[in-house]
C-alpha cells in the first residue's frame, strides 16, 4: 500500500471517528427531543 493511502485512510478514520459520528449522535439525539417537545407543545403533556 503506498504511504500516502495509508496516511489518507488514516487522517479518514479520524475524522470520522471523532468529528462526525458525534456531531451526527449530538444531532440526531437533538432533533428527537426537538420532536418530542413539539408534539407535546401540540398534544399536551403525557397523560392529559
Amino acid at each position: 500500500m503506498h504511504p500516502d493511502r495509508k496516511r489518507t485512510e488514516l487522517l479518514t478514520f479520524l475524522f470520522l471517528a471523532f468529528v462526525l459520528v458525534p456531531v451526527l449522535s449530538v444531532g440526531v439525539v437533538g432533533a428527537y427531543g426537538f420532536a418530542v417537545w413539539m408534539v407535546q407543545m401540540v398534544a399536551g403533556p403525557p397523560g392529559m
